[in-house]
């Protein structure tokens, strides 16, 4: 998931509650410093950075630097949009459209830094400015797209767009701010514009201080484990890890050992943990956050939440906030996604009730007299796995050494398919000292983006992975890519190699081909830069890029003994080929549960609004016949952070949708030979260069040769018709 440019996502922010995805409040901080004259006078933010295609300067930024280059920048975007809006000229493409393309260049250098460092390395100075500035960037947006002045410009350039001598990237681009207009309430009365600023103000408040609690109540929920026999079953790796996380945890004092927590309602050590009553702890204490009370409970900003978008929705002329949403992206209709969703649970929940019998005879065959629960279901697995293909996902760890799986992996295979060559940057600023730099260089040699990679989690960090831009590629502005990778690995003791899970490996070349995404755009307008495309087309190139995880030859490359080299045996390969597989069925019926989730929500209308978070859940999933105790969803309401506090509200199918996609696409690569230079060059001319130049299935299908099919989909995941087994 990315994020937009600060000055478009001003304008665009009344399309989705996270549109502009300020994280959110903490204890206020004084900004007294903030405005005086040698802060101003000093403050990096008010001239474009000296360094290389415009790399934040990372050693000058300071905390007291954001707010006043917010404000200011905000002050500069207004005055240019009041010039553009009420210039005397008749409106033409270059002094109306295109100028706002160009307006608003210090609120995009400080804003994304500041959205950026507020999700990766946040601290309570920058929260509180979050908090401050959620409101303010509502109002700024909404001054912007409900201005009527500038609306009826765009308006006279949309009638007469064909005449105007511009070519189709232009003619898209102002049908595109018509709809941003309209979409944004711009036609609505001035009474029903008053109720709309007050809803996006609200709403930006909530999402902010729902992205705030879901952090603290994730860091504050940490298990803390006394007894070092406790947690038999973890590597030795694992173990140093918790002690590490121990030492670094505000009970520091405390000593022992410290379970720090990921944002999903699993958590990795489930699999490993043979202390039953541990597992049940960690699993009840990951599932309550946010709903059992507290200064963290986040049940109130989801009940206003869903109301605000709601009523927002029926303001503007919407049934529903799902609705709304989707008009503007590939699915279109509510309909189209319920169908997918309810045609793929039955046979999900299947497999997942097969492989659930398949671990209670196991659990009965070592004489545990227990029932299956949902924190016993990773340790099973594991279990199972192990009898299955006669491997056990701890073999596979110190074959993935983190350094390797990112330069003769991840790197590897860009180079063999794109031509991609990187070299680190040592010699530019880092806002962490676990963030590193590549330069990219382009198959002729040129310098093409500059990549930051952050891989480790830290409790200034939210949880899950990501990608983002401090730059966007446009050639209007002449600007290149500087495009950020997060992850959440827990960092190592001392001097341990960093070993990954397989699912690691997987997240790292899945974000990479986010990277890709925006290191690869080639458009004109900022508006369509690298990843600003619908959010159920987004994690499509991404997903393509995970097939390059266990292509044999990039395997071969990366997959190698971190103590002697050696590569991985073919056999021990061969397994992990063949159990990929395996447990589809918990891993569709987590998702879809999530889903489900997100969409019930969404399609509440403002009268049907609960007042009872879990129960609503509850009899949601009871309803799609999801209601699977030891199948929880991937993300309960309270810190589904993907859609109340980030831009995938009534989207979070997304990644359904975009795998039918990818699942088609892979099948494109294997049918023309895979890992090959005319088959990346084909991908990168066809979609990962375009951006949101044009329609995204139109982009497909240029690519594809023809519309998507969701057959390879059903056979990846196990789900084809008459296909119920695990």
């Amino acid at each position: 998931m990315n994020r937009r440019p600060l000055y478009l996502a001003c304008l665009v922010a009344v399309l989705s509650a996270g549109a502009v995805s300020l994280p959110a409040p903490a204890q206020a901080a004084g900004f007294e410093s903030t405005t005086s004259k040698d802060a101003e006078s000093m403050n990096p933010f008010f001239e474009p950075s000296s360094l290389q295609f415009g790399y934040p300067r990372f050693d000058l930024i300071r905390d007291e630097h954001y707010a006043p280059a917010l404000e200011r920048g905000m002050a500069d975007h207004r005055a240019e949009i009041d010039a553009i809006a009420n210039n005397p000229e008749a409106p033409t493409f270059a002094n109306t459209i295109e100028a706002m393309e160009r307006s608003g260049a210090l609120l995009n250098r400080v804003g994304n830094v500041f959205g950026n460092l507020s999700s990766a390395n946040t601290n309570d100075t920058l929260q509180a400015v979050q908090r401050e500035f959620a409101p303010k960037f509502a109002a700024h947006g909404d001054a912007i797209a409900l201005n009527d002045a500038l609306f009826k410009r765009v308006k006279t350039l949309y009638d007469n767009r064909q005449n105007l001598g511009v070519d189709a990237e232009a003619i898209r681009l102002i049908e595109r701010y018509h709809t941003d207009f309209i979409r944004a309430g711009v036609q609505l009365d001035p009474k029903q514009k008053e109720r709309l600023k007050e809803i996006n103000a609200e709403m930006a408040a909530a999402q902010a201080a729902f992205g705030q609690n879901v952090l603290a109540e994730t860091n504050a929920s940490a298990v803390h484990v006394n007894d070092v026999a406790r947690l038999k079953g973890l590597s030795k790796e694992a173990i140093a890890a918790t002690q590490a996380a121990a030492k670094d945890s505000k009970d520091k004092d405390a000593g022992g050992y410290v379970i720090a927590l990921q944002n999903t309602s699993g958590q990795p050590p489930l699999a490993s943990l043979e202390d039953r009553t541990l597992r049940e702890k960690l699993q009840k204490t990951s599932v309550a956050r946010g709903s059992h009370g507290g200064e963290y409970d986040n049940r109130e900003n989801v009940l206003k939440l869903v109301k605000l978008r709601a009523e927002r929705a029926n303001l503007l002329g919407y049934p529903t906030h799902a609705d709304y949403m989707l008009e503007d992206q590939t699915a279109k209709t509510v309909g189209t996604v319920n169908k997918i969703l309810s045609d793929l649970a039955p046979a999900a929940v299947a497999n997942a009730r097969r492989e659930a019998a398949e671990m209670q005879k196991l659990i009965d065959a070592e004489g545990g007299e227990f029932q299956l629960a949902a924190w016993d279901w990773s340790f099973y697995a594991e279990k199972l796995r192990q009898q299955k293909f006669n491997f056990d996902a701890g073999q596979l760890r110190p074959y993935f050494e983190m350094e390797n799986v990112l330069k003769n992996g991840v790197f590897f295979a860009a180079e063999k398919l794109y031509g991609l060559t990187f070299k680190e940057r040592k010699d530019l600023p880092v806002y962490h000292p676990d963030a590193r730099v590549f330069e990219v260089f382009d198959a002729d040699g040129k310098s093409l983006a500059l990549f930051i990679a952050d891989m480790y989690a830290r409790p200034s960090k939210r949880g899950g992975a990501w990608m983002n831009e401090y730059v966007s590629q446009t050639g209007l502005l002449g600007t290149h890519p500087v495009i950020g990778n997060h992850l959440n690995i827990p960092k190592p003791s001392g001097d341990e190699p960093t070993l990954l899970t397989f699912d690691e490996v997987t997240t790292m070349f899945h974000e990479f081909g986010h990277a890709l995404h925006g290191m690869f755009s080639d458009v004109k307008y900022p508006r369509f830069a690298g990843t600003n495309v619908p959010t159920d087309f987004v994690e499509y190139p991404s997903q393509v890029n995970e097939m390059w995880a266990t292509w044999p030859e990039v395997l071969a490359n990366y997959a190698k003994h971190y103590q002697t080299g050696e590569p991985i045996p073919k056999a021990l390969l061969d397994k992990v080929i063949a159990a990929e597989q395996y447990g589809q069925g918990f891993a569709t019926t987590e998702y879809l549960g999530a889903s489900l989730i997100d969409q019930a929500w969404h399609q509440l209308k403002p009268s049907e609004i609960p007042s009872d978070v879990v129960e609503f859940e509850a009899q949601t999933l009871k309803r799609v016949g999801l209601d699977f105790d030891p199948v929880p969803p991937r993300y309960r309401s309270t810190y589904f952070s993907h859609i109340f506090a980030g831009g995938y509200s009534a989207g979070y199918y997304s990644y359904l949708w975009s795998e039918v996609l990818d699942a088609d696409s892979v099948e494109w690569f294997k049918e023309n030979g895979g890992l090959k230079r005319e088959n990346g060059d084909h991908f990168r001319k066809t979609l990962l260069s375009q951006g949101g130049s044009q329609e995204a299935l139109d982009l497909f299908q240029t690519f594809r040769g023809h519309a998507p099919d969701i057959k390879p989909l059903l056979k990846r995941r196990g789900l084809e018709s008459g296909n119920t087994g695990g």
